[in-house]
């Protein structure tokens, strides 16, 4: 998440704690990032997505807030379609901010808890269910790199994982599935499998590869918190070469629309897609994000290297 303000700035004293979808200056005062950015690439890189975690007291928090969502609008679902969700539109309801934001979207942003529940207010009959819009003729089947603007909505996560207070962690919505029609049932295919069971990630704007997951073991001391040691993982053994292969093919698109959006001169990600056992909405298509701006100094160093 990007933020302006420095930590030591703000005290619990000047920020008042809500019950809402956190603030920017909440998120530094009573949730501070338990992960470094290192750390949380190696949680993508390692195999298994379930390693990425919020906040606990964050988490506590989420969950009283998403009982009230339920009962007002009957399921999260509802929630998202009839108000969340912005399709085609730059998302004016998030209280965190992006730097690729216009600057006027950030100035006037910050849409408080009040307000965003003033805007929920006036959502009529919240509790009807609603479908995804009807794809019109010709549109994508699914997730590609050139997707139109009316089949995605673009928001910064209003529960942010425990990320450093540079990195904005983002959710890509889309109308359409990740993977093509054409990908076979887990039981008929081991590449199909493997993605179900451990999804898809992958890196941008670094000329490095990302963290070994050999390197996991070391990061663990972060997680200690949630209990997590190396035999309660659960993701794939390295498959074959075609199988790698496959695994990449399937994130493709997904990378070449993250490069688009955030230019790999000017930024860093890690992206991923959860598989099936960690979506807490599944059904509704969504993609993570973790970007982070880069220094003034490491964009002067790739410009010189891309004139070379």
């Amino acid at each position: 998440m990007a933020v302006d303000s420095k930590p030591s700035e703000l005290t619990p004293l000047g920020v008042p704690l809500g019950t809402g979808p956190p603030t920017q200056e909440e998120m530094l005062v009573y949730y501070p990032a338990k992960f470094t950015w290192r750390q949380l690439k190696t949680f993508v890189n390692s195999g298994d997505l379930g390693l990425l975690k919020r906040d606990q007291t964050l988490q506590k928090r989420y969950d009283v807030w998403s009982l009230g969502i339920k009962a007002k609008y009957g399921s999260m679902v509802n929630y998202l379609l009839n108000f969340r969700l912005q399709w085609g539109q730059p998302d004016s309801i998030s209280i965190l901010r992006s730097l690729l934001d216009e600057p006027h979207a950030r100035d006037t942003a910050a849409l408080d808890t009040a307000n965003v529940s003033s805007q929920e207010t006036n959502v009529s009959d919240p509790k009807m269910p609603r479908k995804l819009p009807a794809l019109a003729a010709g549109a994508p089947l699914y997730f590609r790199a050139e997707m139109p603007a009316e089949l995605l909505s673009i928001m910064m996560n209003d529960w942010p994982y425990s990320v450093p207070a540079d990195i904005e962690h983002t959710l890509i919505w889309s109308r359409v599935p990740i993977f093509p029609p054409d990908l076979p049932p887990p039981t008929e295919s081991s590449l199909s499998a493997r993605l179900h069971q451990d999804g898809l990630w992958g890196f941008t704007g670094t000329d490095s590869p990302p963290p070994s997951p050999s390197t996991l073991p070391e990061c663990l001391p972060a997680l200690a918190d949630w209990g997590v040691t190396m035999n309660k993982l659960v993701r794939s053994p390295r498959g074959t070469e075609e199988e790698e292969r496959g695994v990449r093919r399937y994130g493709w698109e997904i990378e070449t629309f993250v490069k688009r959006r955030w230019n790999e001169r000017q930024w860093e990600t890690a992206w991923f897609v959860n598989p099936p056992r960690l979506q807490s909405v599944p059904e509704l298509t969504h993609i993570h994000v973790f970007a982070r701006h880069k220094s003034p100094e490491e964009i002067a160093r790739a410009f010189l290297n891309s004139s070379h």
